[in-house]
């Protein structure tokens, strides 16, 4: 009767194993075990913490997203030039639509960071027209709709490494999951 408990035991142990993938977490998005880029942590209240690379399609709630590509200039982009010892940053970004009605984006959906300090981020330069295909202030993502354009960012001179951040916020003001990209973006 030891042995069958202990086989039993053996055997729930690899099934609850089996489901974890990469990441070692049990209940993380099964995408993350599929894409060798993307690691997952469990946040103490239940959410997840989702980080990737340039190439990693990160799955919201309402729209998947990936950073497709970046490049970092300390000249003007289009019509824009950064203020003295700024850099811009220029981040090409795909959008999907995967919830069942449209969904309302902003600029403030992805936010730049490259430091540790409580002012080492930013969100996209507001002034619209600045570089081809750019992202519209405000906009709404159809249902199945997909996108891919460009956010323009004014950093400190002299940054080189970077994430792209969004967490989801719900109606209800609570927190869900949060998703990362980080990258090193070329200079031009």
């Amino acid at each position: 009767m030891k042995k069958f408990v202990a086989a039993i035991l053996a055997s729930m142990m690899v099934m609850s194993l089996a489901g974890c993938g990469k990441t070692g977490i049990a209940g993380a998005a099964d995408w993350v075990a599929s894409d060798d880029s993307i690691t997952a942590e469990k946040l103490e209240d239940g959410s997840y913490y989702y980080e990737g690379r340039i190439g990693s399609t990160m799955k919201t709630a309402w729209f998947d997203f990936t950073i497709e590509d970046a490049y970092v200039t300390h000249d003007s982009v289009g019509n824009y030039t950064a203020n003295n010892g700024n850099a811009l940053v220029v981040v090409e970004i795909t959008v999907k639509n995967t919830f069942t009605e449209s969904v309302p984006m902003w600029n403030y959906d992805f936010q730049l960071i490259w430091g540790e300090g409580d002012n080492d981020f930013t969100w996209p330069v507001e002034e619209s027209g600045i570089i081809s295909d750019q992202f519209p202030e405000e906009y709404d993502l159809s249902v199945s709709e997909t996108r891919t354009g460009y956010y323009v960012y004014e950093v400190p001179g002299g940054m080189t490494d970077f994430a792209i951040a969004f967490t989801e916020y719900y109606e209800d003001n609570t927190e869900g999951d949060n998703f990362w990209i980080y990258f090193t973006p070329d200079e031009k």
